[in-house]
């Protein structure tokens, strides 16, 4: 049956691998069995997800001069756009190790 999703979502221009999104799901303790059409639709939509945070960081990013999309863009995005507010404790702004140590100086300071 697992084929049988494999060879459908190779015939809808998939680009995400069915086989790992399928044990992304089954990682849950609630999920004990996965629907086939569930599986294609919760593929579908993730690759759809993806692309869709990626063409917005790459229209809001600083690379779009040059034709690319760095981490910092997805960062910005996730920060400045509402809707993918959610993502900012998994996509953080980079700092420098000595601006986050300074920062933890000022914080301790701030307590003392």
């Amino acid at each position: 049956m697992e084929k049988k999703v494999e060879r459908a979502a190779e015939g809808k221009n998939m680009s995400l691998p069915v086989s790992r999104v399928k044990l992304i799901m089954k990682s849950s303790p609630d999920v004990s069995c996965i629907n086939q059409d569930a599986l294609f639709l919760t593929t579908k939509a993730t690759e759809l997800f993806v692309q869709h945070l990626a063409l917005t960081s790459y229209n809001n990013g600083s690379g779009k001069q040059k034709g690319t999309l760095a981490y910092r863009d997805l960062a910005k995005t996730a920060e400045e756009t509402e809707m993918f507010q959610f993502l900012t404790d998994i996509l953080p702004k980079k700092i420098l190790a000595r601006d986050y140590l300074k920062s933890l100086e000022k914080m301790e300071e701030g307590d003392n």
